[in-house]
């Protein structure tokens, strides 16, 4: 008999923070501000036209690439948002939420020994995706409380190697904006050193304050080697739905389609019909969302502003960050450990963000919930 010789691909990851966090938080019936999905419903206009296409017998596979209706929509998205002209048919391809598309890009083009960078604290997905491309990520820390980058120190890590950056834009967990010269910076930077752009802008249409939401699309020199990624879930509050997308030049999206076609092949037919019907005749909806999520931010920070938190003001997205070096000098887990499990408050810690040691006292919130929710989360975590 042959001996058993599995063996991990990945064997130093453990369960998902997220996971983990909202497992606690259902243990001990606590308040779930820890993973990022809406508390409140999907709009009621898209589930009733979701059932109308289940019922009209839309149920079978779509194109690879996505439902032609989906497409266009998304091209006349991406005009009115960013005045830029996309072929859908050639550059967009629909997949089973954000997570598979950054999947696939990141098999698209890493190969063994290529290196990575990322910006910790970065979004959990991307190093196993790299790892299981056989690539290396290169960690680059962004320092509170701006989180901004240094440029220099990515040209500093730049070597023969480096076949990819991926950024995030409105970044989670920090709720920071990349700027116009962010993006001009990495554009220059791509080109001198030749290396591809993964932009995970998921959170594209959630920005506060009048600021705006800087997409990789926008520059047409940085976008010839850019897989530009967003998600339906984060903006229709259906991210149970898995729903998203990857937008890239021809060349790109060619070899991203190969591999996506033999992950899933396809999305939810029924869903993406929905949507279609959802951009074209609820325009609003997207219009609205910054402004929506920014009362819910403002709720938040005005019922924390007596709390001993130190608190950060988002920028975009759906999370805030608290400072709890005046509560307690745990570590950040152990600290939203005793916060759920004695408190009734689940919050995610930023040390699984980062590679390596990290000894900051912060945490990160979901304020993507009902006022009440907020209201009472607030008022608990006011009392420590």
């Amino acid at each position: 008999m042959q001996r058993n010789n599995f063996k991990s691909k990945l064997p130093n990851l453990a369960t998902s923070i997220f996971t983990e966090m909202s497992l606690l938080a259902n243990q001990y019936d606590a308040i779930n501000l820890s993973q990022g999905f809406p508390e409140f419903d999907t709009p009621e206009f898209l589930k009733d036209s979701i059932s109308n296409e289940v019922r009209s017998g839309n149920n079978q596979y779509s194109p690879s690439n996505g439902m032609p209706d989906l497409l266009k929509q998304i091209e006349a998205l991406i005009y009115r948002r960013y005045d830029t002209t996309l072929n859908g048919l050639e550059s967009i391809s629909v997949t089973s939420g954000a997570t598979e598309a950054l999947f696939v890009a990141i098999q698209t083009i890493v190969n063994n020994g290529d290196e990575v960078i990322v910006f910790d604290p970065a979004y959990d997905s991307y190093e196993p995706a790299v790892s299981l491309a056989g690539g290396k990520c290169i960690h680059i820390p962004l320092v509170s409380p701006e989180y901004k980058i240094n440029w220099n120190d990515v040209e500093n890590a730049i070597t023969a190697s480096t076949k990819a950056i991926i950024i995030n834009t409105p970044h989670n967990p920090t709720g920071t904006l990349l700027s116009e010269n962010d993006l001009i910076v990495l554009s220059e930077l791509a080109h001198k050193h030749n290396f591809y752009v993964i932009s995970d802008e998921v959170y594209e249409f959630i920005t506060f304050d009048g600021q705006q939401h800087e997409s990789a699309l926008k520059y047409p020199e940085l976008f010839k080697r850019t897989f530009v990624i967003s998600s339906f879930g984060k903006t229709f509050h259906c991210t149970g739905w898995k729903l998203g997308y990857c937008i890239a030049p021809k060349p790109l999206a060619d070899e991203f389609r190969k591999i996506h076609q033999y992950v899933t092949f396809s999305s939810f037919t029924p869903a993406q019909l929905a949507v279609a019907n959802m951009l074209e005749t609820h325009p609003e909806h997207i219009n609205e969302l910054g402004a929506f999520y920014q009362k819910k931010r403002n709720l938040l920070l005005n019922a924390l502003s007596h709390s001993r938190f130190k608190t950060f003001i988002s920028k975009g997205t759906y999370f805030i960050l608290l400072d709890y070096s005046d509560i307690s000098d745990l570590s950040d887990k152990d600290f939203c450990h005793w916060l759920t499990k004695e408190v009734g408050v689940a919050a995610i810690p930023l040390s699984p963000f980062y590679e390596g040691d990290y000894d900051e006292k912060i945490i990160r919130l979901c304020f993507a919930k009902n006022d009440e929710t907020l209201l009472k989360a607030a008022s608990i975590l006011c009392k420590l």
